[in-house]
């Protein structure tokens, strides 16, 4: 059988009120190391202007053997994962990367926020509980969305934004999205 990831707990934070779950964003500092030698590829502290970096948990965003070694983690949380080739870049490699190498994480949890497309979204888009979306719903959450990132918020944008959202969301045409039509396709969410 192919080899899995080795997760090690290096820290472990006192209390833990989220444990992190697929579809999760999560921002990490991290470094990576080639186990073959020990030395380092990549840095958030060294490389990225020393900024933490932010990926969505179990959509294959990073490596595959990230997403199995970060489930169920804690803000706070420090993990070292030995990820085998077959999860990490496997026989082609990558950059500075050897192929067949097996790489060496040591990650640590900065934050954790609902992913767009989770369902704790589309119950906070929710605002009177009845399981579907209704324009004004989607328009209130975007705006809220927008603000809390600093962008400015163009009503003009958003009606547009809204209309192509129910265009492609609103499958029967009733003018709501119901949470079985609340589907992985939106970036705007």
């Amino acid at each position: 059988p192919a080899a899995d990831v080795k997760v090690e707990v290096l820290h472990k934070p006192f209390l833990c009120h989220r444990r992190t779950k697929w579809g999760d964003m999560m921002l990490v500092h991290y470094e990576g190391y080639l186990e073959r030698d020990g030395s380092m590829f990549h840095s958030t502290h060294k490389h990225n202007n020393g900024q933490p970096m932010w990926f969505t948990l179990g959509i294959k965003e990073a490596l595959k053997g990230w997403d199995r070694g970060l489930k169920d983690m804690c803000v706070g949380e420090k993990r070292k994962l030995t990820i085998p080739p077959a999860l990490a870049y496997g026989k082609e490699g990558k950059g500075k990367i050897p192929p067949e190498s097996t790489l060496i994480f040591n990650i640590d949890l900065l934050e954790i926020r609902n992913g767009p497309r989770s369902h704790e979204s589309f119950q906070e888009m929710d605002l009177n509980d009845d399981w579907k979306l209704s324009k004004q719903e989607v328009k209130i959450y975007l705006k809220n969305e927008f603000e809390k990132h600093g962008a400015v918020v163009n009503d003009t944008q958003h009606d547009a934004l809204v209309e192509d959202i129910f265009d492609k969301e609103d499958e029967d045409s009733d003018g709501f999205i119901s949470a079985r039509e609340f589907t992985y396709k939106h970036d705007e969410l």
